[in-house]
């Protein structure tokens, strides 16, 4: 075990590595995805999914036919064997889990639902962040496979996990009453406590603030830098800021949908109301020595994190990879 393990329930530790560090799905990766709730036998499971179940374990790569499937006597676990084969499936085709990604990431389409390509980003990210020591850029990675709340206080942006503030209000509030009334109790991750962060790393239970200044901040740029060098061998330079004031603005990006659109409109000139321009919660200049087409050398690409009407952040990070000018995409 590394001194700062985390987020050990990934399936990052079933996974082999080939020479340049990239991921291998192993037997035991597959092996995990049957040994799931929605897929393990019960008592009044049939036969026919008895014997699949074991067949997919004792070897996790072997070839199902659809016939055979269909012996299932229960619906909705043939439709759970589905979904995880054709994930299985359509990381086969790829020699590493970071190429199938990236193929996801440029345009190739998938048949599996979004969760499972959320999981591929989080076990990427483990394997980037595998020697990082720094918990602050470990949970601000986490914006880019969960969804984030927003919470504004005065100097503040605080952004907890979606799915534990969900989970805390349905204990407090199980007949849904009021739940606008309750208060959510989630621990602030700071730099004086961020080495809490490695035991609890797979609750998903801590919170970071990215104002302008603030560590959790300059953590997600770092982040930012790593992932994009990666996937694209591209050494760059992320700096948060306040604003844009660029008379030769010539690129930018949105870290999501809002962000995007926002830019898009302030790069046109067209009009923005105050309401949206409040969306945008964090700004960044990102700068490279190379990798950009020549258009691009020299000039700064300005990224956008902004929440959305609903106060919640669904970070792209496949933007990263796509919509910058870079000057080949091999």
């Amino acid at each position: 075990m590394i001194k700062n393990d985390f987020w050990l329930t990934s399936g990052w530790h079933l996974l082999d590595k080939d020479d340049e560090g990239r991921l291998l799905p192993t037997e035991d990766f597959m092996r995990a995805y049957f040994y799931r709730p929605e897929i393990v036998p019960i008592e009044e499971s049939c036969e026919a999914e008895i014997d699949i179940h074991k067949r997919l374990v004792d070897t996790p790569f072997l070839n199902i036919e659809k016939k055979e499937l269909d012996k299932i006597k229960d619906k909705d676990v043939i439709f759970n064997y589905e979904v995880i084969l054709r994930f299985r499936d359509f990381l086969s085709h790829y020699p590493t889990l970071d190429a199938a990604y990236l193929a996801i990431a440029r345009g190739k389409a998938v048949n599996f639902p979004p969760l499972f390509v959320d999981q591929m980003v989080q076990i990427i990210l483990r394997n980037i962040l595998h020697d990082c020591s720094y918990a602050l850029q470990v949970r601000a990675s986490e914006l880019f496979f969960r969804t984030q709340v927003v919470t504004i206080a005065e100097d503040e942006i605080m952004v907890a996990d979606e799915a534990t503030v969900e989970l805390q209000v349905e204990q407090k509030n199980p007949n849904r009453s009021d739940p606008k009334l309750l208060e959510v109790e989630i621990d602030i991750l700071r730099e004086s406590t961020a080495d809490n962060y490695w035991k609890r790393s797979d609750k998903f239970d801590t919170s970071i603030d990215l104002a302008y200044t603030k560590p959790g901040l300059d953590a997600l740029a770092r982040v930012i830098e790593k992932w994009i060098f990666h996937f694209l061998s591209i050494e760059s330079s992320v700096k948060p800021m306040q604003k844009i004031e660029d008379e030769k603005w010539s690129w930018h990006l949105g870290l999501e949908t809002d962000s995007n659109s926002i830019l898009n409109d302030l790069y046109h000139g067209s009009d923005v109301s105050e309401e949206r321009l409040k969306q945008i919660l964090c700004l960044f200049q990102l700068e490279v020595k190379s990798g950009f087409k020549e258009t691009m050398v020299g000039k700064p690409v300005y990224l956008g994190l902004a929440m959305n009407e609903k106060s919640k952040i669904k970070f792209k990070p496949q933007n990263l990879l796509t919509n910058l000018p870079l000057a080949n995409l091999s």
